[in-house]
């Protein structure tokens, strides 16, 4: 791995975030799901998480929260505690997380190490040790069968001495220095603990310090330098700022050198405020602040086009974008996939609350689950049937209406498109 990464760590116990080890005290405002978008928005490269789970039910509460954790942090998340069973394993890479930790102070986790990698792959476990006694005597088959291990102690040396093997050491250090230093270990392919968990900036001045010292982190670098922009007049460059996730167009500022720079470092949209002649980290005062997931520069390099998450509004007017005073306006069919998908899904859901009266929807809604199930299979069979005949057209009005029987099926159970495209996208 070229690049180390930052992970911070979240103790989840009963649906809410736990100040350490063991301890009751909630952290911070205990949302973890408020805590999981704080982390992505300010540098974090993976979320490790531990169940703090007493019992079985407890923990099929937890792998619920943890697939909403992946959801909501778009970033790889690493999954440890209460793992029992291979079945536990299953869950919580069905429920999205990345990797799996065995604690190898449990018979029971060493014991499933062999079959657990051969079935969900060698790079979806690491092993937890926080004893050389817990390593030594394993150290082949952790070798051969796990991704890496997570130290819970300072072991990096002590392993490192007698293996090559990737090592995430979860720390107490509390000092930016400390933590440069365990970094350039070679052996040390991350660190996580308190130091991380932080909610006070901590990672995007530790990604600083780091890249200051030469060691690779996963920081914003710009392919093309300023100087290779062509600017405006006033030294600046026009920046179109789009929804990431829908194209929505939100706004267009300006910015400066310092403000592009400023954009790379901390990973929120910066602009020049050309009304008040100064630097303007947009949410600054609002709230509404703007996430970068991506910056491009056009054919003329002359405007940038910036995809965020944007947090609340995007207008000082308080609405979604700057663009909503209609000029003039020409009908046409919005035929873009995902919006004719949600339209749809939506007037479905809107049946399902409002029903009204003749609606062949609400006639599926009345009847149930299976009559809706019996349609899905139906309009499958049809499907089947149309691939064999030589009409196109029979093929395309086919799979539209399974599309719409599955789409009241997801409705039905409750499953967004949102869901539906995450899932394909991990795929």
């Amino acid at each position: 791995m070229d690049e180390k990464l930052l992970v911070p760590c979240l103790y989840l116990l009963k649906k809410k975030a736990v100040a350490g080890w063991g301890q009751k005290n909630l952290f911070g405002s205990g949302d973890v799901l408020e805590l999981t978008g704080y982390y992505r928005d300010h540098g974090a490269d993976e979320l490790l998480v531990f169940d703090f789970s007493s019992s079985d039910e407890e923990h099929e509460e937890a792998i619920a929260m943890l697939k909403e954790i992946c959801d909501e942090g778009e970033i790889p998340v690493i999954a440890a505690g209460h793992i029992n069973r291979v079945e536990d394993v299953k869950k919580l890479i069905y429920a999205g997380c990345q990797r799996v930790v065995l604690n190898f102070s449990k018979d029971s986790n060493i014991a499933m190490l062999e079959e657990v990698s051969k079935r969900f792959g060698r790079e979806k476990i690491l092993v937890s040790i926080s004893s050389m006694e817990e390593f030594l005597p394993h150290q082949a088959q952790i070798e051969q069968f796990a991704w890496g291990i997570l130290a819970l102690d300072n072991l990096e040396d002590s392993i490192g001495n007698c293996s090559s093997v990737p090592i995430l050491l979860h720390t107490e250090e509390s000092r930016e220095d400390e933590m440069v230093s365990l970094l350039k270990k070679k052996n040390v392919w991350g660190v996580s603990g308190a130091f991380l968990s932080r909610t006070d900036d901590s990672l995007l001045a530790l990604k600083k310090e780091c890249k200051n010292q030469g060691i690779a982190v996963n920081t914003f670098e710009s392919c093309i330098p300023w100087s290779d922009f062509k600017l405006n007049g006033d030294g600046m460059v026009p920046v179109i700022v789009q929804d990431y996730k829908t194209d929505e167009v939100l706004m267009l500022a300006y910015m400066n050198e310092e403000a592009y720079e400023t954009t790379l470092l901390t990973g929120k949209m910066t602009y020049w405020s050309r009304s008040r002649n100064e630097l303007w980290t947009k949410g600054m005062t609002s709230g509404h602040f703007q996430y970068v997931k991506s910056l491009t520069l056009d054919c003329d390099n002359d405007t940038i086009l910036a995809k965020v998450a944007q947090v609340g509004a995007a207008c000082h007017t308080g609405n979604r974008t700057c663009f909503f005073q209609e000029l003039v306006k020409k009908e046409y069919d919005d035929t873009n996939p995902l919006r004719v998908f949600q339209n749809v899904y939506d007037v479905i859901v809107d049946r399902k609350e409002h029903p009204k009266e003749g609606s062949y929807t609400n006639y599926l809604f009345d009847k149930g689950i299976d009559k809706i199930l019996k349609k899905v299979g139906e309009e499958c069979t049809e499907i089947v049937i149309a691939a064999k005949n030589p009409d196109e057209e029979e093929i395309k009005y086919e799979i539209s209406d399974f599309l719409y029987h599955v789409m009241v099926l997801m409705v039905e159970k409750g499953v967004t498109w949102e869901e539906i495209t995450r899932e394909l996208a991990k795929r």
